[in-house]
């Protein structure tokens, strides 16, 4: 059985820009390499927008929130140590290593609350 092939084969010589459904297409194809291979593109050119779900009044003082930072360290410093006081070995190492990180940022805040001088 012989079956017939044009030498070359035919091709569509159609540009990909012809029709409005291959340029979007194209235009779609772009942005997914642009996001994968080139994601500064991206963010160079999208402003942000942070989220307002969780947001802390613009109108709380300074002091307020150096106050509310340390409360929540020390928080974070207690969990870790009685989390790792369940655990053993290297998990307990790592959570105890993680509640000293904690406790030196509670340490810092604690002396920004010292050295802070409210506005009169």
């Amino acid at each position: 059985m012989f079956k017939v092939t044009p030498n070359p084969p035919d091709t569509d010589p159609a540009s990909p820009y012809e029709s409005l459904g291959s340029k979007k297409f194209h235009e779609a194809a772009e942005r997914a390499l642009n996001f994968y291979l080139n994601p500064a593109a991206i963010m160079n050119n999208t402003p942000r927008k942070p989220s307002t779900i969780y947001m802390v009044a613009p109108d709380v003082d300074h002091e307020t929130l150096l106050v509310q930072t340390c409360e929540n360290l020390a928080s974070a410093s207690v969990m870790a140590s009685d989390i790792a006081a369940l655990v053993d070995g290297p998990h307990r190492s790592t959570l105890l290593a993680l509640q000293q990180v904690i406790m030196l940022g509670e340490l810092a805040v604690n002396r920004m609350l010292d050295n802070f001088v409210p506005p009169k």
